[in-house]
């Protein structure tokens, strides 16, 4: 089979915009440095990520009947908002679980942000007390039982869209496109930062690149603060999409790069290095990133730019993933 061979349900505006960051690459002083914008890729609530890997879950959400989406996360999770966003705009139900998996002491945390729109576009939102874990959660499962206890036929998405058969899809594709804008504006893109926590952004990515014929390395940056976690994951997402695409081969080890030293030391709280790169991508470009995912990635990349890891002739594409909306329970940090 071939990423071809998926059915897609169109959610974007079609490929993301890709554009250079003159102001932050001339400050850095080294690489040259480009933003692929998945934060303004769709009409849907803001757009994100987690929209792409969606187009790929809906039809097989459709061909199975379902009728509730079913999904979790955190209270201010990017994820359950894209799904309550997919929900609406496909005449499903959406049942979001919203554990607390970041101890922030915001007194709006569970009321504005994410949170809010997912309400405003009518889902069920569930919270419940429970720490960050990327598994597989009792909370979840017990939201599934009830959709079917009351008749319902639930279609089950788990944290992220990340460890789902086909949670790769969306990315493999996001490499493709990559490759598409790289020939319509003349430029290659050496060197790919991500941030990764549940893993199949940059696992989709990892597998779609691999069947190009000019090498690059996709840098992901640990957000979650449990670096083995979220390798290993990013590891058995990308050899199940390579292997769902048609790779033809296995990924080798050094195919798969989790960096850490961004993420501080709880997934979801903003550190020093946090705050400095929203600053500075804010200041610098005005393009926003937000505390928990990209505000680290950035960070990582600042970082990996001025002291050389990323060397000074390189092309850098920094895939920011959205997440703003989550700024807003984050207000005290500014």
């Amino acid at each position: 089979m071939s990423l071809d061979d998926f059915d897609r349900y169109p959610l974007l505006f079609g490929p993301s915009p890709v554009h250079p960051l003159d102001r932050l690459s001339d400050h850095l002083g080294g690489a040259r440095i480009w933003a692929k914008r998945e934060d303004c890729n769709s009409g849907l609530a803001f757009g994100g990520n987690k929209t792409r890997k969606l187009e790929y879950l809906v039809p097989d959400a459709l061909a199975a009947g379902a009728d509730t989406l079913v999904t979790i996360g955190g209270v201010q999770s990017n994820h359950t908002r894209q799904v309550a966003a997919v929900a609406a705009r496909t005449g499903l139900k959406a049942v979001l679980v919203q554990e607390s998996w970041v101890d922030w002491p915001d007194a709006v945390n569970d009321k504005v942000g994410n949170i809010l729109l997912s309400r405003i576009m009518g889902a069920d939102v569930r919270l419940v007390r429970a720490g960050f874990g990327i598994g597989v959660k009792d909370s979840w499962r017990q939201a599934l039982e009830e959709v079917r206890a009351a008749g319902g036929t639930p279609y089950a998405i788990p944290a992220g869209a990340s460890d789902h058969r086909l949670g790769g899809l969306g990315f493999a594709n996001w490499a493709r496109e990559v490759q598409q804008q790289e020939r319509e504006l003349g430029v290659f893109f050496d060197t790919i930062v991500v941030c990764s926590v549940t893993g199949s952004t940059q696992a989709g990515m990892i597998a779609g690149f691999a069947g190009q014929d000019r090498p690059r390395r996709v840098l992901g940056i640990d957000a979650s603060a449990k670096l083995a976690e979220t390798r290993a994951g990013v590891e058995k997402i990308a050899r199940g999409t390579a292997e769902l695409i048609g790779l033809g081969r296995d990924l080798r080890d050094d195919e798969i790069t989790v960096l850490e030293g961004w993420a501080g030391d709880v997934y979801g709280v903003p550190v020093r290095s946090t705050v400095d790169a929203i600053r500075l991508s804010g200041s610098l470009e005005g393009m926003i990133v937000d505390p928990v995912y990209e505000g680290k990635s950035m960070a990582g990349l600042v970082d990996l730019v001025r002291n050389g890891d990323v060397p000074k002739d390189s092309t850098v594409l920094y895939a920011h993933l959205g997440g703003q909306p989550a700024l807003n329970a984050y207000s005290g940090v500014f």
